[in-house]
């Protein structure tokens, strides 16, 4: 057996365990290894309409590739509707912290350079994270692991609604005012997601939310969770969610007060249609 086999042999029987370690590009923009663990806690959850949805779009429902998976939120989701989800992000500590599932397996590569088999994808996912990506780089490397006809699905999400106080609150003092100038630049690309290039045969897609029931102490994790709170308090060594506790706390009432949360889903889903042959 040559060492390339012997290699072959070691990644496969990684990626079966549910972990594999790619070589990572290290030139990424990490924002969130440092909260690896309160991303994983505090992240809502996507609906599983979704995830049946985009499974009915795909030519089978073999292979998903989530892409970015982060803490493996969506990973977990697509592994109910597909047979088999390879979950990739360029965090170390993002995957370390990932959901574990016996049809997902999770490894460390940068969206831009997979090592996925060519044409071997119905479904790729990418939930939270098209924004982070190298686009042109990305959309060609999706376009050589999807089959023929199969689906890309972008999701993002902007800003919740509780109630018209918090929603004030936290969605434009805190995020605006307070943390506003420690969003990275890429932030700004989820304001206009709906505007981001998309060169696939786009399709049109039902409304989609995220729904949580979460009391004062989930909601404040959610919050710390944020790149821009983190990075915040990296730059001061001070937590700026004290600059709105108390409003926050006059604003939800009880401490032992559940609320419900929804964040609206835009999705963009595109097929890899196959050109049209030549007429003759």
């Amino acid at each position: 057996m040559t060492t390339d086999d012997r290699t072959r042999r070691r990644a496969t029987a990684a990626e079966d365990s549910g972990h594999y370690k790619a070589e990572a590009d290290m030139s990424f923009k990490d924002h969130f290894s440092r909260q690896a663990a309160d991303y994983a806690k505090f992240r809502p959850r996507y609906p599983h309409e979704m995830f049946e949805y985009l499974g009915s779009l795909a030519p089978r429902r073999q292979l998903a590739w989530d892409c970015g998976t982060g803490n493996g939120q969506a990973a977990v989701g697509l592994a109910l509707v597909f047979d088999r989800v390879i979950a990739t992000d360029a965090s170390e500590k993002q995957i370390s912290s990932a959901q574990p599932h016996e049809r997902v397996g999770y490894r460390v590569a940068p969206a831009e350079s997979s090592d996925i088999k060519s044409g071997t994808v119905d479904l790729i996912m990418v939930a939270q994270a098209l924004h982070w990506f190298d686009l042109d780089r990305f959309y060609a490397e999706a376009r050589r692991v999807l089959k023929s006809n199969g689906v890309l699905a972008a999701s993002a999400y902007k800003f919740f609604h509780i109630t018209p106080e918090i929603d004030h609150l936290v969605n434009h003092h805190y995020y605006d005012e307070v943390v506003g100038p420690f969003w990275p630049p890429e932030r700004a690309l989820v304001e206009k997601f709906e505007e981001l290039s998309f060169p696939f045969s786009e399709i049109q897609m039902p409304s989609f939310e995220m729904i949580a029931q979460w009391n004062p102490e989930h909601f404040v994790g959610y919050l710390r969770s944020w790149s821009a709170t983190q990075r915040f308090i990296a730059a001061k060594d001070s937590d700026p969610l004290d600059e709105i506790a108390d409003e926050l706390r006059a604003a939800w009432g009880d401490p032992g007060q559940m609320r419900k949360v929804v964040w609206t889903l835009i999705v963009r889903v595109g097929i890899n249609a196959m050109p049209k042959p030549p007429k003759e």
